[in-house]
């Protein structure tokens, strides 16, 4: 895998020593009320019988290895409840200027080599790439752990909601991201609607591989980000009579987005990790997550 490790950008180091600052900063602002606890149960349960004889082995996915060589690092950009949370930052060997961001938000497992291999790929493409945690730097290792800690996320949403502000904070005040999209698959598929709806008119971009979605016009109305949605027929964990719901209360509010629905194909059919991983239908998934974000994020690097 093309990542440069011992060779260390000077951004990097600048960006490293900011963090410390920036995480520091305590912020006044309210944060929206964006999840449903009910539907997060319901949606643990949905996922715990989806992944129940998953592994955390890599799928074709994560063993794809990124175009061009990138940088990455494991940094701090927040600090809350006195706990500094890291995440894994990344970006093009080659960047002068600052890049276009995309927060990435991983799946139920946590933040592990599979989700930063995903990152990998994505830098590659001309991003700023910072993968957040929302597990507390927790990994699970069978599908019972992930459950828990998904629950643990699902009881205290508003701790995940301010992870994912202080994450957008970063690439926007400490990156210099001049746009700034979100992406995530499964668990962090919801959280990347999460992040449309916690930034409603700042997030340039939201991509969702098969999250959790929501019909609730109140919810979605102020959203002003493209949405681009990828969902499986065969998922019984996110329904397709769930994604069509979302998608007509998309249309209603004459929302920017685009939503695929992959026929033949289950749930987590392009995850880093999953049995069910489909090449097909995730490299065409893939390609359409690139000419999404470089429509609107406006990248001259990709």
């Amino acid at each position: 895998m093309s990542v440069r490790k011992n060779s260390r950008h000077a951004l990097t180091a600048a960006l490293f020593a900011v963090s410390w600052i920036v995480v520091a900063c305590d912020t006044s602002d309210p944060i929206p009320t964006v999840v449903d606890k009910a539907a997060g149960r319901e949606n643990v349960e949905a996922m715990a019988q989806e992944h129940a004889k998953d592994t955390t082995d890599p799928s074709g996915a994560a063993q794809i290895a990124p175009r061009r060589p990138v940088i990455s690092e494991s940094l701090p950009y927040a600090e809350i409840e006195d706990e500094l949370v890291y995440g894994y930052f990344v970006f093009p060997s080659n960047m002068i200027e600052p890049l276009p961001a995309i927060i990435v938000i991983h799946e139920w497992w946590g933040l592990n080599n599979n989700v930063r291999a995903m990152a990998n790929r994505l830098a590659a493409e001309g991003y700023i790439v910072l993968a957040v945690d929302l597990f507390g730097g927790q990994i699970a290792a069978s599908p019972s752990e992930a459950r828990e800690l998904m629950v643990s996320v699902v009881e205290n949403p508003e701790r995940a909601a301010e992870n994912i502000r202080r994450a957008y904070e970063f690439v926007d005040d400490t990156a210099g991201a001049p746009s700034i999209g979100s992406l995530g698959w499964c668990f962090g598929g919801g959280w990347s609607l999460n992040t449309a709806m916690l930034f409603p008119d700042t997030l340039d971009a939201s991509v969702i591989y098969y999250g959790q979605v929501t019909e609730d016009e109140d919810k979605l109305r102020p959203i002003s980000a493209p949405i681009l949605g990828l969902f499986a027929a065969e998922d019984r964990g996110i329904r397709v009579e769930s994604v069509q719901a979302f998608e007509q209360s998309l249309e209603r509010l004459r929302k920017d987005f685009e939503i695929h629905i992959y026929p033949n194909v289950g749930h987590a059919f392009a995850n880093p990790t999953g049995r069910n991983y489909n090449a097909e239908a995730a490299e065409d998934a893939w390609q359409k997550t690139l000419d999404f974000l470089s429509q609107n994020l406006s990248s001259d690097a990709s």
